[in-house]
């Protein structure tokens, strides 16, 4: 990111969309030129006696939706292959509850476990507030299936009032592993690329950081994808290849893996 793009995306947090106002502005010409003519053509029509004001300046300039990009690939990716497995219990910690969480509330039971509080009525969701950071958590009975799409990076940064702790991703991934029973699957997913971290925001994992977590948590490969910088899914991916090795040239991909626990012997 830009010294530039970093400036906009500041603007952001107070409320100052920089897209938004360049668009509103070039729609307000067509926006008045059409309300002009609905004025005109409400007083012929015989449906509706109130009309109002209530101007949308971009919308038109905008594509019909997006089918691209972290989230768009790693809730579909992940929630088809749940799906498929039809775990006989599913747990998820962290996910995007207008994404990830109602594709798979729409065919079955999910429980949901976030530092944050939730609303809600849904039937398929199932909602604990809780912090994975915490060294007493503990999830009992353990899971067969467990989910966590990009949430790991943020643990302990503070951006959503966690406890600030620069091992916090550690810590709740090792308690992520210990919430899944032996052979178990786990679903997960974060930023790739060149690592690092950007304060408060998250972190970025290189390739060999996030398999040495996997093997220290006792988790192995099953499968994976990653999305690349230009919000393209990528599958049927070597791992042990040159280019995995420089993290596919990622500045700021996403790792979607599909893990399992080790079975003592």
């Amino acid at each position: 990111m830009t010294g530039f793009e970093k400036f906009k995306h500041l603007l952001t947090q107070y409320g100052i969309y920089t897209h938004q106002f360049r668009m509103g502005i070039k729609g307000t010409v067509p926006m008045l030129r059409d309300y002009l003519r609905f004025t005109s053509a409400f007083r012929r029509q015989r449906d509706f006696s109130a009309k109002s004001f209530y101007p949308l300046l971009a919308d038109r300039y905008d594509q019909a939706g997006t089918a691209s990009g972290h989230y768009f690939h790693q809730d579909l990716f992940v929630a088809q292959k749940i799906h498929e497995a039809n775990p006989s219990r599913h747990v998820d910690v962290g996910s995007r509850v207008d994404g990830f969480i109602a594709h798979v509330a729409s065919f079955r039971t999910i429980e949901v476990l976030d530092i944050r509080a939730l609303q809600s009525s849904t039937a398929n969701i199932v909602f604990t507030q809780a912090d994975l950071m915490d060294p007493a958590f503990q999830l009992d009975p353990k899971t067969p299936s467990l989910s966590c799409l990009h949430a790991i990076e943020h643990f302990g940064l503070g951006r959503y009032g966690d406890l600030f702790d620069l091992d916090g991703h550690r810590k709740g991934f090792a308690n992520l592993a210990r919430c899944l029973e032996p052979g178990g699957t786990f679903y997960f997913s974060t930023p790739v690329g060149r690592p690092r971290i950007e304060f408060n925001a998250h972190r970025v994992f290189s390739l060999e950081q996030l398999q040495t977590l996997f093997t220290e948590n006792e988790l192995l490969i099953k499968d994976w994808a990653y999305v690349d910088d230009k919000g393209d899914l990528n599958v049927n991916v070597a791992l042990n290849s040159e280019a995995a090795s420089r993290n596919f040239g990622l500045e700021y991909g996403c790792g979607i893996f599909v893990l399992t626990k080790k079975i003592q012997s």
